[in-house]
């Protein structure tokens, strides 16, 4: 990440978050790390390494785990976009409107995933973000998904 630290943005802004793809507090979720890019402020990048109880057999990392990193990573870079768009401090808690994930080809389990995520569009309260899994140079698997920051009276409100 760009900034202050070598903090993710969900060990910075959640570092109680128990989200099983994102929550650093979680001990047996994912765990993603999500960084702000060197190229740009508004693209995130997050590395993550899968483990044997991640595939779905050996040497295929599970295409709920995919669905889970790319959810997860595309929704902080929409809480990203919108606290950099409004100019404030602390990112709005965001949810998932929906998502769509396609798996190009089996992704490897042996090595490091890289995650990269960006806004295709977005409003004042919500955001399109494009992301893709990338093993070795090859695009694995890619994901388009809608997100938006909740209000007051919703469950997840100021959950972060």
């Amino acid at each position: 990440m760009t900034g202050q630290s070598n903090l993710s943005l969900q060990e910075r802004f959640a570092p109680e978050g128990r989200c099983f793809g994102c929550g650093p507090a979680n001990p047996v979720g994912l765990r993603i790390r999500s960084f702000r890019s060197e190229d740009s402020p508004e693209q995130l990048v997050a590395e993550w390494r899968p483990s044997p109880d991640h595939e779905a057999f050996e040497g295929v990392v599970n295409g709920g785990i995919i669905g889970t990193l790319l959810d997860c990573h595309s929704n902080w870079t929409a809480a990203n976009h919108l606290m950099l768009q409004r100019g404030v401090e602390r990112p709005p808690t965001t949810v998932t409107l929906d998502y769509a994930v396609r798996l190009r080809r089996p992704t490897p389990s042996a090595g490091p995933l890289r995650l990269r995520a960006w806004v295709a569009e977005s409003t004042d309260d919500r955001a399109t973000i494009d992301a893709e899994i990338v093993v070795d140079d090859a695009v694995t698997a890619t994901c388009r998904g809608t997100f938006v920051a909740v209000r007051p009276g919703h469950p997840a409100y100021d959950r972060w």
